[in-house]
């Protein structure tokens, strides 16, 4: 912090500078709490999503090698070739408390129709259906810990804002505060002692 002139004028600014200082101080300790708190509640929720997203990875190739016993490999690739596409994502951001936290959500399409007759069993159907929830569950992984590392992020960039005011700015701002006291004071004694003997010396003068 630069040095100011003992001046009245900057001892009321600084002033006025320290209690802003402490509203911010405030305002960035809540602000990591808050942060904080939905952090813990996402990293608990992101726990469970990676252990059901486990769980469907493993379910899913063993519906692919139950599949590929009943139709054979032959059969199960060319389903696959005749597969649509998966849909797309959509990606919406969420604000909390400054942070941008992406939701990532499938993208809804038409309906699209295939006249292609595909040979089909209940163990295909069964390939289908688990990777589509194994899509999804990824997704929900995705979403989950891009917020996490944002909030992780947020968090330590108001972690560092709060030291700072709490061990550097405001410390220092008072410092310099007293210290522009002190020399007002230094200033008010001199020039009392200073008008003192200019009187003293007036009324010498006229006696």
């Amino acid at each position: 912090m630069a040095n100011l002139n003992p001046t009245r004028l900057n001892l009321i600014n600084l002033k006025k500078r320290i209690v802003t200082a402490r509203k911010g101080y405030g305002i960035l300790k809540r602000k990591r709490e808050v942060l904080v708190i939905e952090f813990l509640n996402l990293l608990k929720q992101s726990k469970e999503s990676r252990s059901v997203l486990n769980d469907l990875v493993q379910q899913s190739y063993k519906t692919v090698t139950i599949a590929s016993t009943y139709v054979g490999n032959f059969e199960l690739e060319d389903v696959a070739m005749h597969m649509k596409e998966a849909e797309p994502v959509k990606i919406r951001i969420k604000n909390i408390m400054g942070v941008r936290i992406p939701e990532i959500t499938r993208a809804q399409r038409p309906p699209q129709i295939s006249f292609s007759v595909l040979p089909s069993s209940l163990a295909v159907d069964d390939i289908s259906d688990t990777f589509v929830r194994a899509t999804n569950s990824i997704i929900d992984v995705a979403q989950r810990e891009q917020g996490l590392k944002r909030l992780v992020i947020e968090i330590d960039k108001t972690k560092r804002r709060v030291n700072a005011l709490d061990y550097r700015i405001i410390p220092g701002m008072i410092k310099q505060s007293k210290y522009i006291r002190m020399r007002l004071e230094e200033i008010d004694r001199d020039t009392f002692s200073a008008l003192k003997h200019v009187k003293k010396k007036i009324q010498t003068a006229h006696q």
